[in-house]
């Protein structure tokens, strides 16, 4: 049985259908989508306390509480958000929803394309992250909001709550961005690539069309996930944690995991190929790379953030080397340019990347004065 006490509780996702044409920013057409959805809180009479919570690469629609009471794990950010956690529940009406494209219940590749009557696969068209906030803002309007109290995210999350305050200025009150950054480096980039590379280079892959060979490209897919999730910390983390620990020193057949740190990657690759899907994998990590919050500014970033009008949070981490401190740097410097409300502070962590979403003490002390001001 969960233990649902400071939790949202067992909460039920559920779906918003659009039945309207979507022109995505590339140009493709999507002739209609669905979107999960789960909430926590209550909506106020005047709508003031919505927050919006954008999920990263691999997150999803179920941030906190339980889907059933014998459930395990709670919501990805089950830490943060609840009744007297940072992100209050009992002030504050919390959405959060996965992404179009994803592969936890949204319209995405494993979806059925309405003119073929197969699953879209490869063929499903890219998105951007300019189309996702577009379509948080139709499922905001369909919920009865017009403006949000906060909008909040980390990594990929992080630049849809930037996309957010660049392009609907008025619907943003406040701005929380966590380890993010306003573009992608080529390193950044790079290791994306790989990742893909992986994936495509499985046997199973099948030029995407993996499901009608009810086939799964597995072991690319497990490759993908062990390069990003350790791209996801740091040195200091994988050395405080696992040394050079050995699991079996007499068993050096080379199929056998010697290290723990080897047994622990493997593990994470096998457990995210069971839950992910590969198109997904490709779609959300090109979306990654081709967003640019300064492209159509002539790349100049402070140009790009003149219009905001949210009081920003904005947050790194030490260690994090993927999105480095100097990242969100660059975004204060421009908002503090334009004369922005900027709250920014550099957490010492060894978590890496994933410290975003980890239960670090100062980290919390800080968020949650933070919130505070926007519950109230």
């Amino acid at each position: 049985m969960a233990d649902t006490s400071g939790s949202v509780g067992v909460v039920a996702p559920f779906v918003l259908e659009f039945n309207d044409p979507l022109e995505l920013s590339g140009g493709d057409v999507l002739p209609g989508f669905e979107l999960i959805v789960e909430t926590y809180g209550e909506l106020n009479d005047n709508a003031s306390n919505a927050v919006l919570i954008c999920h990263a690469l691999s997150g999803n629609h179920h941030a906190a509480g339980y889907h059933q009471p014998d459930d395990r794990k709670p919501g990805w950010w089950d830490s943060m958000i609840g009744p007297g956690k940072p992100i209050d529940t009992s002030r504050l009406y919390v959405v959060s929803l996965n992404n179009l494209g994803g592969c936890d219940g949204s319209t995405g590749p494993r979806s059925v394309n309405p003119e073929t009557g197969k699953p879209y696969g490869a063929s499903f068209p890219q998105v951007r992250v300019s189309d996702w906030v577009r379509v948080q803002k139709l499922a905001a309007e369909r919920l009865g909001i017009s403006r949000w109290a906060a909008v909040i995210g980390g990594s990929l999350g992080g630049m849809q709550a930037l996309q957010w305050s660049v392009d609907y200025p008025d619907w943003v009150e406040h701005c929380v961005i966590l380890a993010a950054a306003p573009d992608l480096t080529a390193q950044n980039i790079a290791f994306n690539e790989i990742a893909r590379n992986a994936i495509t280079s499985d046997p199973d892959w099948h030029d995407g069309d993996y499901l009608e060979q009810s086939a799964n490209p597995d072991r690319g897919l497990a490759l993908a996930r062990m390069v990003g999730h350790l791209t996801y910390m740091s040195a200091e983390g994988l050395s405080d944690r696992f040394g050079r620990s050995l699991l079996d020193p007499e068993n050096d057949n080379p199929e056998h995991a010697l290290f723990q740190v080897e047994s622990y990657l493997r593990y994470q690759g096998g457990q995210f190929s069971s839950r992910f899907d590969a198109n997904t994998y490709l779609l959300m990590t090109r979306a990654l790379d081709h967003f640019d919050i300064a492209h159509g500014f002539d790349g100049d970033l402070s140009l790009a953030l003149a219009g905001t009008r949210a009081a920003f949070l904005v947050i790194s981490f030490s260690s994090d080397w993927r999105f480095s401190p100097a990242r969100s740097e660059e975004i204060v410097d421009a908002l503090i340019a334009n004369g922005r409300s900027v709250t920014y502070a550099n957490i010492d962590s060894n978590a890496g990347h994933d410290g975003f979403l980890l239960d670090i003490p100062h980290y919390r002390r800080l968020f949650s004065a933070w919130m505070s001001r926007v519950a109230a």
